[in-house]
């Protein structure tokens, strides 16, 4: 299997404003990795992540004013539309067709935009512990969540001062607290990458409060029933201890017509850790 030691190549998509950090391993038809948030950039997702390029190409970007990516953080810039225009600005960098998309988290949602955008352009799609497709479904995820950490309440308290000011290290702390609780092994948390520069953590605050003025962070707003015009083939990839309810990424699946969810034992939020040789086994079938 392919591991962290494999040889990457890396590139910039220009886009609208910017260019795009791309990372690509492995050979073959290329996936195109969408990363979580959405104010983490692809790196979280590594070295872990690439043990899937066994079989395919693995193509990693920083989404616009995240990680290596370049150009000016625009407020303006920083909604669905752009962040649909940006990934296919990738796929034409790619010198593609049409990709085959993997969203993991807040890029599940990118994901999906993009196949009801360029459904031409969209041969295949992974929805990897996919963030909630409605504003309903993302209050049962906090819910769940504050269930979760209710048992450090007092960890977070202290962390709490050098969280709002973004502090590196009590951002990566209280990252560490809220994360711990979707992994049933801790030895598995200690794999998962978190670490962030002042300037980084200041510019995914203001991504995330730009995008709070929509999506999934609006009352009322929901995705569902758009996915039924969805006619690209899905699948949904779901940990049973993933702190996003598995009813959530259920809906997702009964929306899209054809798509087919798959749930991981024992596998929180980030599968591609804790359960990265059933993730294979299942994009293998799949693909």
């Amino acid at each position: 299997m392919t591991t962290a030691t494999a040889t990457a190549t890396e590139s910039f998509a220009p886009v609208h404003g910017a260019e795009l950090y791309c990372r690509e391993v492995g050979e073959g038809r290329p996936l195109v990795v969408i990363h979580g948030g959405p104010d983490f950039d692809h790196t979280y997702l590594l070295p872990d992540m690439d043990r899937l390029a066994a079989s395919r190409r693995l193509v990693y970007y920083d989404q616009r004013g995240r990680g290596r990516s370049r150009g000016e953080l625009r407020p303006e810039d920083i909604h669905i539309d752009r962040y649909v225009d940006d990934l296919n600005g990738v796929r034409k960098h790619l010198g593609v067709e049409s990709i085959d998309i993997l969203g993991h988290s807040w890029g599940a949602l990118v994901a999906m935009h993009y196949a009801l955008r360029h459904p031409n352009r969209t041969a295949h799609m992974v929805l990897l512990n996919s963030a909630p497709a409605s504003h309903a479904d993302l209050l049962l995820m906090r819910e769940e969540r504050l269930r979760r950490c209710a048992a450090h309440e007092e960890q977070l308290r202290e962390i709490l001062p050098g969280f709002a000011r973004g502090d590196p290290e009590a951002v990566a702390r209280y990252y560490r607290i809220d994360f711990g609780t979707t992994f049933k092994r801790q030895e598995d948390l200690a794999r998962l990458n978190l670490a962030w520069t002042g300037n980084a953590i200041k510019a995914g605050r203001l991504i995330e409060s730009h995008l709070a003025q929509g999506l999934i962070w609006s009352e009322g707003y929901t995705l569902l029933p758009a996915l039924a015009a969805v006619r690209t083939p899905t699948l949904v990839i779901h940990g049973d201890f993933d702190f996003i309810p598995v009813e959530c990424a259920g809906r997702i699946a009964e929306a899209i017509p054809g798509a087919r969810l798959e749930v991981l034992r024992d596998s929180g939020h980030f599968s591609y850790i804790d359960a990265a040789e059933q993730v294979g086994r299942e994009l293998d079938g799949f693909f």
